[in-house]
């Protein structure tokens, strides 16, 4: 039934807006007797010390429980910085985070995410393979098997081989799955000539394979061309995967290194599922 309102707590003395909530029936004013220790409680507090009451105001009426929990956490993130709300509302996954205006964040200002990928050369990994058969992998356990299972199709990796720079750019075409349900070109991944002998270790378990996302790459290179800057301020880490949306000099950098532009290959339709 459509019985929920949204409703504001306002300040008398500035008659500035500092609480935003759904309801029904008095739900409204459930807060007047609040003696908690939160800043919406003291902030009543000090309104009544004054001799004043709270005004509070219906914004929204005779709407769904979705509707009003919609429009609160609209009402919350406009104002986020003002406001004495613990909670950042439900719908909080469909909102842009707050204070974030000045940066372009994957799945609001284009499609899909821009990643960093590290190669992590190692027993069951080889940039020849990745290079040469279109592909990236993690595994071995849990953690980077997770770590792959997060790369959705059409996301834009930057991939980074440790010592020497980042090597390459692509954008996932099909999510990352167990080593050996893997298909290139045509037949297994597992029966071509992969440098690296090792990536069939633990291919019958779902928790330590390897776990291959299928990748067309926009720009690859040889490890001796890897792209770097010493004391850039470029961005690296050691887990297999992580956001660039915080890295605009990094995202710059590798633009202008490999000649691409990573959030038009974000924006491409081309690789959506």
């Amino acid at each position: 039934m459509n019985s929920y309102y949204v409703y504001v707590y306002i300040d008398p003395r500035n008659f500035e807006e500092f609480y935003f909530g759904k309801g029904k029936g008095s739900r409204k004013n459930a807060h007047l007797s609040d003696t908690s220790d939160s800043e919406k409680a003291e902030r009543i507090a000090a309104i009544h010390k004054a001799g004043l009451k709270p005004i509070i105001r219906v914004i929204a009426r005779n709407l769904s429980e979705h509707d009003a929990l919609l429009i609160e956490k609209t009402l919350l993130w406009k104002l986020g910085r003002q406001l004495t709300n613990v909670s950042p509302g439900h719908y909080s996954e469909n909102f842009r985070p707050p204070d974030t205006m000045h940066l372009t964040l994957s799945g609001f200002d284009y499609q899909c995410g821009i990643y960093y990928y590290n190669v992590g050369e190692g027993t069951c990994r080889n940039w020849d393979d990745y290079k040469a058969f279109g592909f990236i992998s993690a595994g071995q356990g849990v953690r980077w098997r997770d770590a792959m299972l997060g790369l959705e199709k059409g996301d834009v990796i930057a991939a980074y081989l440790k010592n020497h720079g980042f090597v390459g750019i692509g954008c996932i075409t099909e999510r990352a799955k167990p080593i050996r349900e893997v298909i290139v070109n045509g037949k297994p991944l597992l029966s071509h000539p992969l440098r690296c002998a090792n990536m069939a270790d633990n291919a019958e378990s779902d928790d330590l394979c390897e776990y291959v996302a299928l990748v067309e790459w926009t720009a690859a290179v040889e490890r001796n061309q890897a792209k770097w800057k010493s004391k850039a301020g470029l961005y690296t880490t050691t887990h297999v995967r992580a956001s660039l949306d915080a890295q605009p000099d990094t995202i710059a950098f590798l633009e202008r290194e490999f000649g691409v532009n990573m959030h038009e290959l974000a924006d491409s339709t081309n690789f959506q599922p």
